[in-house]
């Protein structure tokens, strides 16, 4: 039985696999093939319920945390921006030299969905909320996108390159992954 405080949307259309996801006010979405029977859905729904109330219990603690931090003004994130713009530099220098790699231009932003960024140039982008992170966090997404100047790829052997320089990195990507989003949602609609 599906609980009545979830709000089940289910989207039908030409893909062949079924997505789930869940959304702040308890919006649960089924994403389906057009031909996939309805009851099939609801047992979906029925054996991921587990899942889907712990999805449902970390949205509504970031939500209350978002409300208690608030949302950062244009300000906020200008003054992080000429942070970032400081330290970020200094960062990657010093974990390029023991890496032994080289890097083209730093670009500091103020992005909802990416902590950092190497393309194939060799140039950087980092997002300035890592500035609201602890700096042990922002030393990893440092190390993780100047590794990519040695494998372009999410390998074994470029996730070896990172752990030879941090070897704690599990710890720290796993802080952004349980609080990088809360930091996220609060740019609001500051984006560039």
């Amino acid at each position: 039985m599906i609980p009545r405080k979830w709000n089940v949307r289910i989207e039908k259309s030409k893909r062949k696999t079924l997505y789930l996801t869940v959304r702040e006010g308890n919006v649960v979405c089924v994403k389906t093939p057009l031909w996939y029977p309805d009851r099939e859905i609801y047992r979906f729904l029925e054996q991921k319920k587990g899942w889907i109330e712990k999805q449902m219990e970390r949205i509504a603690r970031e939500s209350k945390r978002l409300e208690e931090d608030g949302a950062l003004t244009a300000a906020e994130i200008k003054a992080l921006a000429e942070i970032a713009s400081k330290v970020i530099p200094q960062k990657v220098a010093y974990y390029a030299r023991i890496l032994g790699v080289s890097y083209g231009k730093i670009t500091i932003r103020n992005q909802r969905s990416r902590w950092g960024s190497c393309s194939s140039e060799g140039n950087l982008n980092f997002n300035c909320l890592l500035m609201l992170a602890p700096s042990e966090v922002a030393d990893y997404v440092v190390v993780h996108e100047l590794c990519h100047r040695l494998e372009m790829n999410h390998s074994a052997r470029f996730w070896a390159h990172v752990e030879s320089v941090l070897p704690d990195y599990r710890e720290r990507r796993r802080w952004l992954k349980d609080e990088g989003l809360i930091l996220m949602r609060r740019m609001v609609s500051h984006s560039s």
